[in-house]
């Protein structure tokens, strides 16, 4: 199936990146919300990333304005029927994304591509509410998603080829290079990633060491180009303990078990960038 316009649910971080990405690589895009603030913020925020592209050179002020023509968003549900391909990217509530997916079943046609940018939660669990799940797949992003070239697709139970060839087609526009992944908790990145960074949140709860040095021991002896504190509050605090809280009860392996400073910090509402405090304090930067 040729996609020529995508419709984005969620315009967090990780739903304003995918539209952006989108209409930078050609594709018209309708980012939904159901709060029209938050829509107002995540289009803000990708003009002010186009007008830095424009700043730096990446692109010029008639390339900027074909990018904005592609944008659209929208607090109706009901404009996903004139899209292709529909990527969900809101939290990472299995429920919520359930209830979602009922929604867009009872306003998108048979053909419609639906794609799940979970990071843990299984393809297969959020494809048996549409109908049709063979048009199912996961599409899981990274962030910054405009700029991190890796495209995870996940291919659940009943995906079919002709799904899957769409998504990695899509995936190939985008500027991604792509991997697929076998329907298995976790996928292919996060089952690697996640428990790394659980432990390192261990080494600080026990007491070992600081998220300073664990940064820099990761850094300039693993030559990672960023600790993983840093990518713990880039990517969001919450983000890590509902991956791991998945890994978990999926597999009932303790090596998973989040740590209990990770529900504490979570709870404490210290999410990382997003909310100024993590690991480290971001307070008194823009």
């Amino acid at each position: 199936m040729e996609v020529k316009k995508i419709f984005v649910v969620g315009s967090g971080t990780m739903g304003t990146g995918i539209a952006q990405n989108a209409i930078q690589s050609g594709y018209d895009a309708i980012l939904y919300d159901i709060s029209a603030e938050q829509l107002e913020k995540a289009k803000a925020s990708i003009e002010k990333q186009l007008a830095r592209g424009v700043e730096k050179g990446r692109m010029t002020e008639e390339e900027k304005a074909a990018c904005l023509a592609r944008l659209e968003i929208s607090d109706a549900i009901e404009k996903a029927a004139g899209a292709e391909l529909v990527i969900e990217a809101a939290s990472e509530n299995v429920d919520i994304k359930m209830s979602i997916f009922k929604e867009l079943t009872k306003v998108c046609g048979e053909e419609t591509v639906f794609a799940t940018n979970t990071s843990s939660i299984p393809i297969t669990k959020i494809a048996g509410v549409v109908t049709n799940p063979g048009r199912f797949i996961g599409m899981h992003f990274f962030h910054p998603v405009p700029v991190m070239r890796l495209l995870e697709i996940v291919r659940g139970l009943e995906t079919t080829d002709e799904t899957l060839a769409t998504a990695e087609a899509v995936g190939e526009k985008l500027g991604k290079v792509t991997i697929v992944s076998k329907d298995s908790v976790g996928f292919i990145v996060n089952r690697m990633l996640d428990p790394m960074m659980n432990e390192a949140v261990w080494l600080v709860e026990s007491g070992v060491a600081t998220p300073e040095d664990v940064d820099k021991g990761c850094k300039y002896g693993l030559n990672h180009p960023m600790g993983p504190f840093e990518l713990i509050d880039m990517s969001g605090v919450d983000i890590l303990l509902a991956v791991m809280e998945t890994l978990y009860a999926d597999t009932g392996d303790p090596k998973y078990r989040p740590t209990p400073l990770l529900r504490r910090m979570v709870e404490s509402g210290r999410l990382g960038r997003k909310t100024g405090r993590g690991f480290y304090d971001y307070t008194d930067q823009k």
